[in-house]
């Protein structure tokens, strides 16, 4: 197997072998859209940091990532390197080994590159590239997942649950409401720094957050209590794949509910609320992405949504770098 530079030329090959492997995805998970045309990939051939594999005069892969950006996943000191979902792939026939020849070389690139966070992203039902790269010391990180916008069946629940939903109300907040928010977004930044994800982000102030939700095309739905917001679920147009951007398609990027109202199926039914107003626009899909190494969102999201991503990640040896740049 030969391996090279990422170039132009290889970019019809490139979206082929994309197409390809999208298409074996969306035979797993049906809520995927057809796509006509897949992102650019010519900044991945100027960037360098990408690598074409080649059995003989026949391109069976490639591997490309964004350049390297400060504060991988935002709350650490690396600098990381990320391959989007079509910024990589290969023919069906010897993944395995394909993807261990290029990320053997990309790897060395990205670390030439100063990246001590190398991320992938992976289709989620390619059991055959992730098991490569956990192979090659990566782990499982982030999900995205798909859903339609059928209402969920809540089924029966206990008295108590019952009568919590009963006393609640839903309803999507106005512009000038998003900063009752802040308390709830706090929480949840408490509990991603906690055991097991131990995600540090830095939490926003009053003034930041205003300043966030006054330009930003965000969209807070929320369950009250005699007034008080006691679960949120956010939800924007955009999201982490280029799925994200196909028509009638909105993205959940945030959601937290009070510890002492949960397992009374709150968050389903503001979740259902969320699903019978955007489809009430005309919204056809509903995405999510969330971390997995985060149990209560793994827990929930999965029960209500397929996952069609699963994106790894390896911290190398930050000594390593200093010897390659």
């Amino acid at each position: 197997m030969r391996i090279v530079d990422f170039t132009y030329e290889h970019i019809e090959t490139a979206v082929r072998i994309a197409r390809q492997s999208y298409e074996a995805e969306r035979s797993f998970v049906s809520m995927l859209p057809a796509v006509e045309e897949f992102p650019d990939l010519r900044p991945y051939a100027e960037n360098k940091l990408g690598v074409a594999a080649f059995e003989e005069d026949e391109m069976v892969g490639y591997l490309c990532a964004v350049p390297p950006f400060s504060h991988a996943f935002g709350s650490t000191d690396a600098v990381g390197v990320f391959s989007p979902l079509h910024a990589n792939g290969t023919v069906p026939e010897n993944r395995a080994k394909i993807y261990a020849r290029m990320y053997q070389a990309a790897g060395d690139k990205w670390a030439k590159a100063g990246a001590s966070s190398h991320a992938v992203c992976l289709y989620a039902h390619d059991k055959t590239g992730q098991e490569q790269f956990f192979r090659q010391g990566f782990g499982l990180r982030c999900i995205d997942a798909i859903r339609g916008m059928d209402e969920i069946e809540t089924g029966p629940g206990l008295d108590s649950g019952m009568s919590c939903i009963a006393a609640c109300e839903f309803a999507e907040l106005r512009p000038e409401e998003y900063i009752n928010v802040l308390p709830l977004d706090h929480m949840l930044d408490a509990h991603m720094a906690a055991s097991p994800a131990f995600i540090l982000r830095p939490s926003a102030t009053m003034a930041s957050f205003a300043d966030m939700a006054a330009r930003s095309n965000s969209r807070y739905f929320a369950a009250r209590n005699q007034g008080r917001i006691i679960a949120f679920i956010k939800v924007e147009r955009g999201g982490e794949t280029f799925i994200c951007e196909t028509p009638n398609y909105m993205h959940i990027t945030g959601a937290y509910c009070l510890s002492e109202y949960r397992g009374k199926k709150l968050a389903l039914h503001l979740l259902n609320f969320v699903i019978r107003t955007l489809k009430g626009e005309g919204y056809t899909r509903l995405g999510v992405d969330f971390e997995s190494i985060n149990p209560t969102a793994y827990g929930f999201w999965l029960k209500y949504f397929t996952a069609y991503t699963h994106s790894v990640a390896r911290r190398i040896d930050e000594h390593a770098i200093t010897k390659r740049q």
